[in-house]
């Protein structure tokens, strides 16, 4: 009789509040044009969401970041939802939540690189 002894290995990335996710102007504005040109005219580009918002999320005790998920809504537009995250990389879902982004398009900025209208 042969044993099989499967092991599952689950990645582990602890969060710190402080990882660098900066870029450059230029780098952003090529990231946003290649999504531009793969997704066609017209199509969901970006979405506004309020300060307040964003800081009710944040300033929960253990938040140290936020999260991004693509979602779509009942009519069938596409859009965000925020969550926060803890150090093990938790969604903090029991906490506040922000969805309802003002989308783009319609509500792009006139003179932006990374909607391509600059």
């Amino acid at each position: 009789m042969q044993y099989f002894i499967s092991i599952l290995v689950v990645a582990f990335m602890a969060f710190t509040g402080n990882e660098d996710h900066s870029i450059s102007l230029e780098e952003a504005a090529k990231l946003t044009k290649n999504y531009r040109e793969s997704a066609g005219a017209g199509a969901f580009l970006g979405g506004y969401v309020s300060k307040s918002a964003v800081l009710e999320i944040l300033n929960q005790g253990s938040c140290l970041g936020l999260r991004i998920y693509n979602a779509t809504s009942d009519t069938g537009e596409p859009t965000f939802v925020l969550v926060g995250v803890n150090s093990d990389g938790d969604d903090l879902a029991d906490g506040g939540l922000a969805e309802y982004v003002s989308q783009c398009p319609p509500y792009c900025p006139a003179l932006s690189e990374l909607a391509g209208t600059g």
